[in-house]
């Protein structure tokens, strides 16, 4: 496909950047020299300068190196956001090691899975996490267990040392470490696990600089250096948080308004006490914000930029979110096999409701035929997205096969179906593997989820199919209502009837209180469609 989307590119967005030749860590060296006292953190009050976050780090990588840590070795991360997360990454890879990212969420059998297949022999822990770890460590080669509370307790009870002491240990500073971006790996990001077992992506220091330098410079009309406020609440142990929130604030020497987890009326509160300029989420976020009654008092106007993505924006809940609020949302996409971002809606063209966007900076894009994905489709057609730039990983962690089905002549097969409009947006459809196939007709979840999203009693929504002796299968819709709003099985069929063909229409519709997300926020549409076959 010829690159036309680069003609919504004003003269002044660069459409291929120049990398430099640095890592990740020198990243951070390079804004503590401009930004030494500017506040990178800020954490329930508290703020860390540039300046000290440089020190920390510094000493963190020291203590690494002191206890043996070799270039390339893996050190796991299992954290809810806060400033040791920011130290301990910054740390490891400028100890020369490789940051394994963990969902503290994770069962005894997962969290086991990711040591061993990691290697890491040394894991940065949240306290209260620590019985979940000690059901499996003697299953791993984990031998150095780094603790951290959130109390300001820093206790050492032998069985694992407290990150304040660990910072302590450091006898002298860390040795610099000779490290080649393009092919050394800073992080091992384990996929989610939403649709199958969970892989280890590889990206580089390489990957990494460049898609914060994509983003940085497709966002420059709304990014200010030195003086943006990031609300830093989605997971940071996610590839989105941690390009998207972490990096780019630290690249663009910007402060990062840190919560643990989201929690709506904290979130509500933050907003309206420090005023920050911009906040990654995803939809169900929006969701939440969108349903409170009184979200429009808390000034969430003062945002710029509101940019989701790790899930699909329903564009009944954009329009929603946008005119209740006052503040812009552009929808994106990624995956952790790019780092993650390759598309977005822009803020210098047109915006299209449903719509990823256009590629980022260095980024190529063209939809393939689903069967053997070898031929490029017309505009309009539907077929596997595939993508091709420097942020594409290096491959899957001993998973030789795996990476060579992913990467093929370059490009990142990413298993999603989609289409391109003749401007060159793309529209994600579905995953492959949640497409539903009822009496012959291809049935796209997404389609079908975003009619539900606009019956004006749904909150929350989600397509699967089932097994059906005379269809092969069905659809199914699960739904959560809003607060006061009711609806039957009965009426939102009907709804549906009037809103899209036959063949998409749902037979069977599930309410429920809740649907099960994972710690990003995103709709577990597996597990979903697990608990229906059973």
């Amino acid at each position: 496909m010829a690159k036309n989307w680069l003609k919504h590119y004003p003269e002044h967005i660069q459409k291929d950047l120049e990398i430099p030749h640095y890592s990740v860590a020198e990243m951070l060296q390079n804004t503590i020299k401009d930004y030494a006292d500017r506040p990178a953190i800020h954490f329930y009050g508290k703020e860390i300068t540039y300046k000290d976050l440089g020190m920390q780090t510094s000493a963190f990588a020291a203590s690494l190196q002191q206890d043996g840590l070799q270039k390339g070795d893996r050190v796991a991360v299992m954290l809810p956001n806060c400033p040791q997360y920011v130290i301990g990454y910054y740390g490891i890879l400028m100890a020369g090691g490789v940051v394994t990212q963990v969902n503290p969420m994770l069962v005894g059998k997962e969290l086991e899975h990711i040591l061993t297949d990691s290697g890491a022999e040394t894991i940065i822990i949240y306290e209260p996490l620590l019985p979940v770890l000690n059901q499996i460590l003697e299953k791993t080669s984990v031998k150095r267990v780094i603790k951290v509370n959130l109390d300001g307790r820093n206790t050492d009870d032998g069985l694992a040392t407290g990150f304040t002491d660990y910072l302590k240990q450091a006898e002298r500073p860390p040795v610099p470490v000779d490290i080649d971006p393009k092919e050394d790996l800073a992080v091992l990001q384990y996929t989610g696990g939403t649709t199958g077992r969970s892989k280890g992506v590889m990206l580089t220091h390489r990957n990494i600089l460049t898609n914060t330098m994509q983003v940085c410079e497709y966002f420059k009309d709304e990014i200010h250096p030195g003086e943006d406020r990031y609300l830093t609440v989605i997971p940071l142990f996610h590839v989105f948080g941690m390009t998207c929130c972490m990096n780019l604030s630290v690249y663009t020497g910007s402060l990062s308004i840190m919560l643990p987890k989201f929690e709506l009326e904290e979130v509500l509160e933050t907003i309206k006490n420090l005023k920050p300029t911009s906040f990654p989420g995803v939809p169900t976020m929006y969701v939440a914000i969108t349903s409170h009654p009184k979200a429009e008092a808390y000034g969430i106007d003062s945002i710029r930029l509101c940019n989701s993505g790790s899930a699909p924006m329903p564009g009944e809940l954009l329009r929603t979110f946008e005119k209740k609020t006052g503040a812009k949302i552009l929808e994106g996409y990624g995956l952790s096999e790019s780092a993650p971002v390759t598309h977005c809606n822009p803020s210098f063209a047109e915006r299209k409701a449903g719509s990823i966007g256009i590629g980022i900076p260095s980024t190529e894009y063209k939809i393939v035929d689903l069967e053997e994905g070898k031929t490029e489709l017309q505009p309009g057609e539907i077929g596997e997205i595939v993508v091709r730039g420097p942020q594409v990983m290096k491959g899957y962690w001993n998973m030789p096969e795996e990476t060579a089905h992913a990467l093929r002549d370059g490009w990142l097969y990413t298993g999603d179906i989609a289409r391109v409009d003749e401007d060159g947006y793309a529209y994600i459809v579905d995953r492959k593997k949640d497409l539903i196939i009822a009496s012959g007709y291809n049935v796209y979840p997404r389609d079908v989820e975003e009619v539900i999203y606009e019956h004006p009693a749904v909150q929350e929504a989600v397509v699967v199919g089932i097994p059906d002796a005379y269809r092969g299968e069905t659809v199914k819709a699960v739904v959560v209502l809003k607060d006061g709003h009711n609806c039957t099985e009965d009426e939102l069929i009907s709804y549906c009837r009037d809103n899209m063909a036959t063949y998409k229409v749902p037979r069977v519709v599930e309410f429920r209180d809740e649907l099960p997300k994972t710690n990003v926020g995103k709709i577990l549409r597996r597990a979903i469609r697990e608990e229906t076959v059973k």
